[in-house]
């Protein structure tokens, strides 16, 4: 035996060992504790009880060491611990046995003690796992399993009924009159808080308990699976009211009563002083909400819908249900149209499923700290429409808004969802926001870069006064705690459904706001670090900037962010302004609607058009063959075989058609004569080759695995095109008309392919960044990989077809401006810039932009415009930065103070409870308001903590 004051087989642990090291000590004593655990199946020598000495019979395996016990010690120790699962010993080994079979009996009344007035019993006790017979044998459920207990309550004439006497004694009936199933609240406790955190289903969980009970027969335990989710039902309610101070039913319930809301959120009244004049600083006291839908949460059409019992109904964050249900038969659904793109939320709007009576919810939250608003939460019948999101609103905005005239308003489709809001509230006698509350719409971060570039300007946090440095999306991050418990709700009776879901959200802003102080610093420090960046990147902007630019764009700034509310579009001068670069659609067009000139035959712009398209398809085609593998497969090649041979075709009617319009060219001529200029298709795909690079910082080598076996290239005859004829030829044959129209195309093909490129380069920028490095393992590098290599044969077909756009402008006699404008690409100009990407980058006044990212600016633009262009943009953009970081300090130190507040007035409203408790003899509920006023102080004590150990020589400690 080792003596304990020996050091030998100590090992101390070091800071350096991972959990592989502690895994591989633990295989050296592997056999050693496996031996332990087979020793504790076998009965002590001398098998002896613990307690008196005599001849021991039972163990306890819920008792600290296994004691070992005689059958009247055994009963008379448990008497505290009814509860405790024990094991027999048969002669050979310890079987599952019960405290009943121990002659065990529960009291009820006098403390526990045998009431003197019960009559004597006679009844045999049951054996292990056979159900009672006799009604004075209670089945009790608890976090050990399932008892069969033998039950005496007290008989005394003055004695309460039975089932208080069970409540007293903490166990939980299932019914009133002559119950034989009792939960104790330690079981009922233990389920609620397996939902919240593990989303276990009252079936599993009753399941857990069933092999608990008895690991090889659990099939024989009685099944109380039904009784779990009804008392279930009754003990999330209970809670729900002692938490909020409702002693009994007598006080008058409002919606929303029995859940708990934001601490941080300016609430008048309640953290907010109601003499503090609002009005002075309007976008510091602004309600700053969020609204989305979710389709997790579905329901299924109930058997017996009428036959409800709601226990809760509208006092929690689902809204009631027969108002609800009320305005959706009085209110008539539009469908809706996006002018926008064509969003998830829209689309589904009037998206119906049979089997469902609710195929989502939806709900409004606080914006900057993720709580839901009490009674918001509504259901959708055919997917998130515009009056189910209008209903959450209303309710949302008439939650402690005393006082409150602004409201900022994150929505998925807010471009399309504010532009009637006002015209449906009005038209609504069960809808009322007051016409006083400013809504400023904005678009969650994510969500905008989905929608038209206008939105960008118009609805993203970045550009929202009062709006701090927020993202928007905050209500996302919140459907995965729902979404733990909706899988089991489906089937639910829509009371239950709302019940679990309104005890689930509760419990959600309950952990937001113990949390809420530490969350707090944690962003109040990382404001202040990026308040002084933000700051100086704006300062080095700004010293750059003329004092008349920068006069003319704070007017320009100020006059759209007060103008937003009527008009958005005032937003768009955060938008270059200045006309974009023609596109071959629109030069063709341009062409169309032009007055014919004589000569021209009708029809030749859209004819060279078709040209232009049929060479940029074998261009592309010819790039895609490179980038196949040497061995393609069969589908593969079929697809390029059915590419090749339509374009064949299209080819064959082009030529067929240059009869029409270039007569006298093909007089006498064949196709080698006009060939001169251009080169075979190859050629031109190979100029993609010449260009395409790495980023700029460390993944230069991309080429090397992107790079494909190159196969045979055909040689293809050029089209009869005026560039492959030769200017001089042309104008010998008067066709001069048709040589300025395809001059006119090419610029737009030319501007057509920049474009692509740099979106193509910008998402090769996006992939390195986000999928290649991001990747873990072999298989998510390979998929990397081949997204960048699909980027870069769009690189390849872009650069190509620009090359063929350049050469046909210089046969067509292209004049030196034109030229110079478009340049020659080289493989440093296809280097990924951060700068190109990054809106909000701090060294864009520093990067050196290759010369086609400006491309979009027609030449007609002098460089001097486009340069006060570029940094307007950039200017407003950076101050918008500053501004959200400096707003953002500033809000949180008044919401470090709104939530001392809030902690302070519930300690204060459980303080009057206190008291008043006490004066009406309810000394049981005095006692938990003192409790819980104490939890209040606690957490307003740590707040204040925390806030002194900041440093107070930038942290106003008076607000």
């Amino acid at each position: 035996m080792v003596s304990c004051n020996s050091q030998r087989d100590i090992h101390i642990p070091t800071a350096s060992q991972s959990q592989n090291d502690y895994i591989r000590e633990w295989l050296r004593h592997k056999e050693d504790l496996l031996r332990i655990l087979l020793e504790m199946e076998a009965a002590p020598s001398p098998r002896n009880c613990t307690k008196c000495g005599k001849d021991g019979v039972y163990r306890c395996t819920d008792c600290m060491h296994q004691p070992l016990f005689c059958t009247d010690c055994c009963r008379i120790l448990h008497e505290a611990h009814p509860f405790h699962r024990i094991q027999q010993w048969t002669g050979e080994f310890f079987e599952d046995s019960a405290l009943h079979m121990t002659g065990f009996q529960l009291y009820l009344g006098h403390n526990g003690a045998p009431c003197p007035s019960a009559s004597p019993d006679i009844d045999e006790v049951p054996l292990h796992l056979r159900p009672p017979a006799n009604s004075k044998y209670l089945t009790i459920i608890d976090v050990t399993g399932v008892h069969f207990v033998r039950v005496q309550p007290c008989q005394c004439l003055d004695a309460d009924s039975y089932h208080r006497q069970l409540f007293q004694a903490k166990l939980c009936a299932s019914t009133f009159e002559k119950p034989s199933t009792a939960f104790t609240f330690a079981v009922l406790d233990d389920f609620l808080r397996e939902n919240l955190e593990c989303g276990t289903s009252g079936m599993n969980y009753y399941s857990k308990l069933r092999r608990v009970t008895s690991n090889v027969f659990p099939h024989l335990v009685p099944n109380r699976y039904r009784e779990l989710l009804r008392l279930a039902r009754q003990w999330r309610v209970l809670k729900l009211l002692k938490w909020n101070g409702f002693q009994d039913e007598t006080e008058r319930s409002s919606p929303g009563d029995l859940a708990l809301f934001c601490a941080a959120c300016p609430q008048p009244g309640i953290n907010v002083d109601p003499d503090v004049d609002l009005d002075e600083l309007v976008w510091k006291y602004t309600r700053t909400v969020v609204m989305d839908g979710n389709f997790k949460a579905e329901h299924m059409h109930e058997k017996r819908p009428d036959d409800q019992v709601w226990l809760m109904d509208g006092r929690g964050f689902m809204v009631a249900h027969p108002p609800y249900q009320e305005y959706l038969q009085a209110t008539p659904h539009i469908t809706e149209k996006s002018a926008c793109h064509n969003h998830r939320a829209i689309s589904q709007a009037n998206v119906s499923r049979g089997k469902l009576s609710a195929t989502g919810i939806g709900a409004t939250a606080c914006a900057r700290h993720g709580c839901f608003y009490p009674h918001s939460v509504v259901d959708f019948q055919k997917g998130e429409r515009q009056l189910n999101m209008d209903y959450s609103l209303s309710n949302a905005l008439g939650y402690n808004m005393t006082g409150i005239k602004n409201v900022l308003c994150f929505y998925d489709i807010n471009c399309s969802y504010m532009k009637n809001l006002r015209k449906r509230v009005n038209n609504s006698p069960f809808l009322h926001i007051p016409s006083s509350l400013q809504i400023v719409p904005g678009i969650g971060i994510w969500h905008v870069h989905g929608h038209k570039q206008e939105c960008y300007a118009r609805y993203a946090p970045l550009f929202l006064r009062g709006s701090g440095w927020v993202d928007g999306e905050i209500i996302e991050t919140l459907w995965s705690i729902l979404n733990i418990v909706s899988a089991s709700t489906r089937g639910m009776s829509s009371p239950h459904r709302q019940e679990l879901l309104d005890f689930q959200m509760n419990d959600s802003n309950f952990m937001k706001m113990i949390r809420i102080v530490d969350s707090l610093s944690r962003k109040l420090k990382a404001a202040r670090a990026s308040v002084a960046m933000a700051r100086d990147a704006f300062t080095k902007l700004d010293e750059a900037v003329s004092s008349e630019n920068r006069h003319v764009w704070s007017i320009q700034e100020e006059s759209a962010l007060g103008g937003r509310v009527r008009d958005v579009s005032v937003m768009d001068i955060f938008e270059i302004q200045l006309k974009k670069a023609p596109t071959v659609r629109a030069v063709e067009l341009e062409l169309l609607e032009a007055p014919s000139q004589r000569g021209t035959r009708q029809g030749a712009a859209s004819w060279i058009t078709r040209g232009l398209g049929i060479e940029e398809s074998e261009i592309t085609l010819a790039i895609t063959r490179k980038d196949s593998s040497k061995y393609p497969s069969e589908t593969k090649r079929l697809a390029m075989a059915r590419r090749a041979d339509r374009l064949a075709v299209d080819r064959s009617r082009f030529i067929a058609d240059s009869q029409i319009y270039l007569a006298p060219l093909h007089q006498g001529t064949d196709a080698d004569d006009y060939s001169s200029g251009m080169t075979d298709v190859a050629h031109h795909m190979s100029a993609g080759d010449d260009v395409v690079s790495g980023e700029e910082d460390s993944e230069g080598s991309m080429d090397e695995a992107a790079d494909a076996v190159p196969l045979k290239m055909t040689k293809i005859a050029p089209l009869p095109l005026p560039s492959n004829f030769g200017i001089e030829r042309c104008r010998a044959a008067g066709a001069d008309e048709l040589v300025e129209m395809e001059l006119k195309l090419r610029i737009g093909q030319a501007n057509d392919a920049l474009h692509g490129l740099r979106i193509a380069l910008a998402d090769k920028a996006v992939a390195f960044r986000g999928v290649v490095r991001q990747a873990t393992s072999y298989s998510m590098r390979t998929r990397a990989w081949q997204m960048v290599n699909s980027i870069d044969s769009s690189v390849r077909q872009q650069a190509a077809i620009y090359k063929r756009c350049r050469e046909a402008m210089i046969a067509l006699g292209a004049d030196t401006d034109t030229l110079t404008r478009f340049q020659q690409l080289h493989k440093s100009h296809m280097a990924v810039h951060t700068a190109a990407f990054s809106q909000n980058a701090h060294d864009h006044r520093s990067s050196n932009l290759p010369w086609f990212w400006c491309m979009d600016i027609p030449r007609t633009t002098s460089s001097k415009n486009w340069l006060t262009e570029f940094y307007r943009i950039h200017w407003l953009r950076a101050k918008a930065v500053k501004d959200r970081w400096e707003e953002e300090e500033d809000l949180l130190v008044s919401e470090f103070h709104w939530t001392m507040n809030f902690f302070k007035f519930r300690a204060k409203k459980w303080n009057k409870k206190c008291v008043s408790f006490k004066a009406a003899g309810l000394h049981g509920a005095a006692c938990y308001a003192a409790r819980q006023k104490a939890v209040y102080d606690r957490l307003a004590e740590q707040g204040a903590s925390k806030w002194l150990n900041m440093s107070p020589e930038i942290l106003p400690l008076n607000q």
